[in-house]
């Protein structure tokens, strides 16, 4: 069917009167300092660390000139591979001032694949910390560099990485062949300042600052290329669909490492002159309640799974959570039912809602604050500004609004590429400039959009096509399901049956049976999930995806089930 046939078509374009902005990244922190350097700007209780914008500002010349000092030059690549700290913003920043191109490596990596990403973006530099949940961030830079304990510090030399020199750890514990964290910043004292003003003459907005790697469910991951363009605008337009302010404080318990705590939390606020506050390393729910209640904070980030952590504290109630008004519950489907619990319990009223993906700088569509309630908790709200979309059919024509397919993004927000890999670029960014999410959404006839499901997790049973999320949400209502992931399961008659892995509530019991009673005669018979498993938690990225491949190898194991049934 022609969206001719079937009504307008599943196309929207973004529109504003708020233009898009030509800055880099350094140019949105100098415009915060002009424009109120006495504000609060980060606030790091773990680390006993409060910067005014000033301070902030400071702080950050230091680092970029030590990188200057230390021979780094613009274009070259710097590592961060650490949790959330102060130390991580100011290498966002001093790399931004120095005209390097920042490079996010999550902290859950490995040897295997810090190797693979130092090697991909020939990383001239490595800033990172000593340890963090049981990882020996030095132990495993001494597997892969055995000239490590020999070299000079700041002027390494790698056999196998051999564009990396330096590498500066955080903390204050000696490391062999690194330089400390305040080494880095005391090597800067004798450049003087017109060679970062020089430097900053030659900065394009338009130039590649930022290579975020995917964490894709099968092949190695990709670095999706981001300009200063990109995520200072999309930060930019996040922020202002929150109607943040220079009296807010964004609590950003997500990791910034992604694009959910670099862009939607640390430039959303700075773009707006607000302060970023870290609860933490990383996410811990009783920090986060401890900190938004201490700091006052006034807006909230997180995915799912973590307002679900909040909410089920033990400890909940002791927390005067008033002072919260707006934030962000992104990274994955957010539940009906957890939504509104956010909205009446958190005090968060103006609570948004944001789709997007890492390649698109990250966010899409973004639920607006005025938007009714039913449409913030059933949708991910509408088109970002400046912004295009299409929904397409398994045939790349557009569907008639109402209809599901896959979308399509187009515009500022678009990554550069995959660094150092034009044909997956090539696979994932079509002729037009449209790149393709992997996403299955709907748009209605009112421009809003729900995400049903990845293309790759549609459930095909007997030739009906099925959506997980769907199953999820009626399955949300049931009162002793806390959390719920369907996925789609090896069948020989049907080619795919319907799984349910369910999270129990504390003290709460079901058996399969009753689980499927409750569905019978509410949902089509076909949707009934087939098995149904209790477990305890959910295989999680970092970021609080659930990792649905993994539930699924885990389900065809424990049952038994070959993937030569719907082959």
């Amino acid at each position: 069917m022609s969206p001719s046939e079937g009504g307008p078509p599943s196309f929207v374009s973004g529109t504003s009167t708020a233009p898009l902005l030509y800055r880099t990244v350094d140019a949105v922190l100098k415009a915060a300092v002009a424009g109120g350097p006495d504000r609060p700007a980060l606030i790091v209780p773990h680390q006993g660390v409060r910067f005014t914008y000033r301070e902030l500002d400071a702080a950050v010349e230091r680092v970029a000139r030590g990188l200057v000092a230390l021979g780094l030059e613009p274009g070259e690549r710097i590592g961060i591979w650490a949790p959330n700290c102060v130390e991580w913003l100011l290498t966002m920043f001093g790399a931004a001032r120095a005209g390097l191109i920042l490079v996010n490596i999550n902290p859950a990596y490995r040897s295997a694949e810090l190797d693979y990403a130092l090697r991909l973006v020939g990383c001239r530099a490595l800033v990172f910390a000593g340890a963090f949940k049981g990882s020996d961030y030095h132990a495993m830079l001494r597997e892969l560099i055995p000239e490590l304990d020999l070299a000079a510090h700041g002027r390494l030399v790698s056999g196998r990485f051999p564009d990396l020199r330096l590498l500066v750890r955080i903390g204050a514990e000696p490391a062999a062949g690194c330089l400390s964290f305040a080494d880095l910043e005391a090597a800067g004292r004798g450049v003087a300042a017109d060679a970062l003003a020089t430097i900053a003459q030659g900065l394009d907005p338009d130039q590649p600052y930022n290579i975020q790697f995917t964490s894709g469910t099968t092949g190695s991951p990709k670095g999706a290329t981001l300009t200063h363009f990109n995520i200072v605008n999309n930060g930019f337009f996040v922020g202002e669909a929150m109607r943040l302010t220079d009296a807010d404080r964004v609590c950003i318990p997500v990791p910034l490492y992604h694009c959910f705590g670099m862009v939607l939390g640390v430039l959303a606020a700075m773009t707006h002159g607000a302060a970023s506050v870290f609860p933490g390393e990383a996410f811990e729910p009783l920090a986060v309640l401890d900190t938004v209640a201490r700091e006052r904070c006034t807006a909230l980030h997180g995915v799912p799974t973590m307002f679900i952590a909040e909410l089920e504290h033990p400890r909940f109630r002791e927390f005067d959570l008033s002072s919260l008004r707006t934030g962000i519950m992104a990274g994955s489907p957010c539940p009906i039912a957890v939504m509104r619990r956010v909205v009446e319990e958190m005090h968060m009223p103006e609570v948004t809602i944001c789709y997007g993906m890492t390649e698109t700088s990250p966010v899409s569509f973004q639920s607006s604050c005025d938007d009714p309630l039913e449409r913030r908790v059933g949708t991910v709200g509408r088109i970002h500004p400046h912004v295009q979309v299409k929904v397409v059919d398994a045939h790349g024509r557009v569907t008639p609004r109402g209809v599901s397919g896959e979308l399509l993004t187009r515009g500022y927000s678009v990554m550069r590429g995959y660094w150092a890999e034009p044909e997956r670029t090539r696979e994932a960014i079509d002729e037009g400039g449209w790149m393709h999410t992997g996403d299955l959404a709907v748009i209605d006839a009112d421009g809003y959009c729900n995400i049903v499901g990845r293309v790759k997790d549609m459930i095909i049973r007997g030739g009906e096509n099925i959506s997980p999320r769907e199953i999820e949400e009626f399955l949300y209502r049931h009162p002793a399901v806390l959390d719920v992931a369907v996925v789609g399961v090896p069948d020989h008659k049907y080619g795919e049956a319907v799984c349910a892995c369910i999270r129990l509530r504390e003290g709460a019991s079901a058996t399969e049976e009753e689980i499927r009673e409750f569905c019978r005669g509410q949902i089509a018979h076909y949707k009934v999930p087939r098995y149904v498993r209790f477990v305890d938690a959910f295989p999680m990225t970092v970021t609080g995806k659930v990792q649905k491949y993994l539930i699924r190898e885990h389900v065809r194991a424990e049952l038994s089930l070959s993937e030569e049934a719907h082959a």
